[in-house]
C-alpha cells in the first residue's frame, strides 16, 4: 500500500525534531506481545482500541478480524510461521474501524524462544499513520 497524505501541519523545522518526536507527529505507536504457551496477545490501550477491543488480552483472531478481509489469513499465516520458527516479519494492512474508513497499520515484530514444543513469545510494535482511508481518498487525523 502506498498512500501519500497532504497536510499543513508540517512545519518546516521537521528535520530538526527528535527522532520520537518526529514518529509522532506522522503516527501512533504502541508495542505489542504473545505468549506461545497460552495463545494470548497483550496490545496497548491504543492498539487495542484502534483493533475495536474492549480489552488488551486476547486471542490473535481476536484482533486480526478487524484488518481487511483479503489480508487476514495472509497475517494469520504469516503469525503461524514466526510461531514455527524464531523470526522477524513485518506486514501493513488496514484495520475497518466501525465507521466504515480504514486505518492503515504496519507492524514489524519478532518471535523468540520457540527451542521446545508449544513455547516462546513474540514481540513488535504497530504502527497507525495519523490518517485513515475512505475509498481512495485520504483523510488526515489531528
Amino acid at each position: 500500500m502506498f498512500k501519500i497524505a497532504r497536510t499543513n501541519s508540517l512545519s518546516s523545522g521537521v528535520h530538526g525534531l527528535p527522532h520520537q518526536e518526529m514518529l509522532a507527529q506522522f503516527c501512533v505507536s504502541e508495542g505489542w506481545s504473545g505468549d506461545l504457551t497460552t495463545g494470548l496477545f497483550i496490545l496497548g490501550d491504543k492498539a487495542a482500541a484502534i483493533h475495536g477491543l474492549r480489552d488488551n488480552e486476547c486471542g490473535l483472531r481476536n484482533f486480526v478480524r478487524c484488518y481487511d478481509p483479503p489480508d487476514r489469513n495472509h497475517v494469520l499465516e504469516l503469525f503461524e510461521q514466526a510461531a514455527t520458527s524464531c523470526s522477524t516479519f513485518c506486514f501493513s494492512t488496514t484495520v475497518v474501524l466501525e465507521t466504515g474508513q480504514k486505518q492503515p497499520l504496519f507492524c514489524i515484530g519478532e518471535s523468540s524462544g520457540l527451542e521446545e514444543r508449544y513455547s516462546g513469545s513474540m514481540a513488535g510494535v504497530f504502527f497507525f499513520p495519523r490518517f485513515v482511508v475512505e475509498g481512495a481518498q485520504v483523510v488526515l487525523r489531528q
